[in-house]
């Protein structure tokens, strides 16, 4: 009886293992997710905290960013309610700008726009703005390049002609004006011969009359704003440098110690 019995409890045993073998491959068990998760179950954007062991003990995620790693756990799409991940879609390139120097080196840039956000781990954008190196050409670049041709005011202000008829058509007279130049740059000569104390970074003021105007009511060299042009003393060989333009000023006249130009 006892070795029959012991037989029949092994039967037993075996019988009851291949049932649970078969219960198993038939009815597996639930896979583990999101589900079971406390609060919140899932988790927006890229979270490697937010994952759940599966029951073969392996990890998946519950975060937005596991749709483009494709480790979500089986009940994400259900549980989450997350939609397919939208790639981000970018419009054409706009026009490019204009050169930020416009008689110089400068730059330029362009841009786009987003039609598309990315949405649920979708990819990124890509950048929105170019830039790139550009030399400015502007139609009063000319101006620029003019070397303005000066004397100090010790001169006298108006240059008259002693040949002149009384006849003669007399030029119609114009208002000077004043441009303040920064100097950037003088040669050791002028330091010596011009009253005008032409010294780095020394504001002057360079007076414009009326028999040094052009046919554009200007004077030769007369420069512009914020960008650097040159300069040369008349009857004073060696004398140069350059200077900025920072302001002007119509209908005046220089204070002492200042230049004119010819």
């Amino acid at each position: 009886m006892g070795a029959r019995g012991w037989s029949s409890a092994r039967l037993g045993f075996v019988v009851c293992g291949y049932f649970a073998f078969f219960c198993g491959e038939v009815f597996p068990q639930a896979e583990a997710g999101c589900r079971e998760r406390e609060s919140p179950n899932c988790c927006t954007g890229r979270n490697n905290e937010c994952f759940e062991y599966t029951r073969r003990k392996t990890v998946c995620y519950c975060d937005t960013y596991c749709q483009k790693t494709r480790d979500c756990c089986e009940d994400y799409q259900s549980v989450c309610q997350i939609s397919a991940a939208i790639d981000c879609v970018v419009g054409s390139w706009g026009p490019w700008s204009s050169c930020t120097s416009p008689c110089s080196v400068g730059s330029t840039e362009r841009s786009r726009l987003v039609s598309v956000p990315p949405r649920n781990g979708g990819t990124p954008c890509p950048d929105l703005k170019q830039r790139r190196g550009c030399f400015g050409n502007n139609t009063t670049c000319s101006t620029a390049k003019e070397v303005a041709m000066i004397l100090p005011d010790s001169f006298k202000r108006n240059f008259k002609d002693p040949w002149r008829r009384p006849h003669m058509l007399m030029k119609e007279e114009k208002a000077s004006y004043c441009v303040y130049m920064r100097v950037k740059q003088a040669s050791a000569v002028c330091k010596f011969k011009l009253s005008a104390q032409l010294v780095r970074e020394r504001l002057v003021c360079a007076e414009c009359q009326n028999d040094a105007m052009s046919k554009s009511d200007r004077c030769g060299g007369d420069g512009r704003e914020s960008t650097r042009t040159f300069w040369s003393a008349a009857l004073v060989p060696g004398c140069h440098g350059s200077w900025v333009r920072e302001s002007s000023s119509e209908g005046c006249r220089c204070p002492p110690s200042s230049v004119l130009f010819v």
